[in-house]
């Protein structure tokens, strides 16, 4: 299957999977929220340049408002996220390119310990903007510290436990020289 048809299909799964189960969930509390669909811009490949996963994280949000009537909110948090995520990226992998050799992240491609800071920034990043953008309207600073640290909580158990329940075959670039 090539990149770009398992990526379609990525999407579709997440979206489907945020819409109509995550979001159908009775609400735990209200400072719990489950968001896992801005995994896909977690695990697009490392070749995506960065003007295509600013396109890439604008539209995957975009989506999700559609569904949500949420009109740009997920757009915006998903077009941080892409845009920080090449930094993030950056910073935890290795410089030489002969120890770094996979496609896309995962906790196999990375380690699990820069996986696992990598899912942590980009998560509480995403959560922290979008209560933020929430918050605005209204509620306490306190309310938002909780919120973001329980959005994030929930949502990082989700991201681990589809980590460890699927893992990926993961495919090496084949140009490392």
């Amino acid at each position: 299957m090539s990149d770009f048809l398992r990526n379609i299909l990525r999407l579709a799964a997440f979206i489907l999977l945020q819409v109509y189960v995550l979001n159908k969930i009775p609400h735990l509390h209200r400072f719990i929220t489950p968001y896992i669909y801005y995994l896909f811009i977690l695990w697009l490949p490392f070749s995506v340049s960065r003007m295509w996963l600013l396109i890439i994280g604008f539209l995957t949000g975009l989506i999700l408002d559609y569904f949500t009537m949420t009109p740009g909110l997920h757009a915006a948090a998903c077009l941080l996220v892409a845009y920080v995520r090449p930094f993030v990226i950056n910073i935890l992998t290795p410089k030489d390119s002969s120890e770094f050799n996979y496609r896309e992240p995962s906790p196999k491609a990375m380690q699990w310990t820069p996986y696992a800071v990598y899912v942590f920034i980009l998560t509480l990043l995403h959560h922290g903007y979008m209560v933020f953008l929430e918050w605005l309207d209204v509620g306490s600073f306190l309310d938002f510290i909780i919120k973001v640290i329980a959005t994030t909580g929930i949502s990082l158990l989700l991201i681990f436990t589809a980590e460890l329940l699927f893992p990926r075959r993961l495919k090496f670039r084949t140009n490392t020289a």
